[in-house]
């Protein structure tokens, strides 16, 4: 079982930054992906940013140059760094991981850009 925890939520104005955190425990080995998905109000699940364990990132195209996924091996966490933050990024941010053929997922943490 692995375990996520996610963290950095909040209230942001627009053209604001936050970073989310997703720190992970439980049977981390054989963790080959890490993601950030979100859902937004009436919509669906949607892929935010992807990265794997040799490094490489996937982004979706809505936040391509806002948004940076990267990781830090020695605290089992993957962080999101989101700039430029526009209304239309509110939603629920979920932490995503991939273990051999199986997800698991965060709890979720609201992310709200609004004046």
């Amino acid at each position: 079982q692995v375990q996520l925890v996610e963290s950095g939520g909040g209230l942001v104005q627009p053209g604001g930054s936050l970073r989310l955190s997703c720190a992970a425990s439980g049977s981390i080995s054989g963790i080959n992906v890490r993601a950030w998905y979100r859902r937004a109000p009436g919509k669906q699940r949607e892929l935010v940013a992807r990265i794997t364990s040799g490094g490489s990132t996937t982004y979706a195209d809505s936040v391509k140059g806002r948004f940076t996924i990267f990781k830090d091996n020695a605290k089992n966490t993957v962080y999101l760094q989101m700039n430029s933050l526009k209304p239309e990024d509110t939603a629920v941010y979920y932490c995503n991981a991939v273990r051999f053929v199986r997800e698991y997922w965060g709890q979720g943490t609201q992310v709200t850009v609004s004046s």
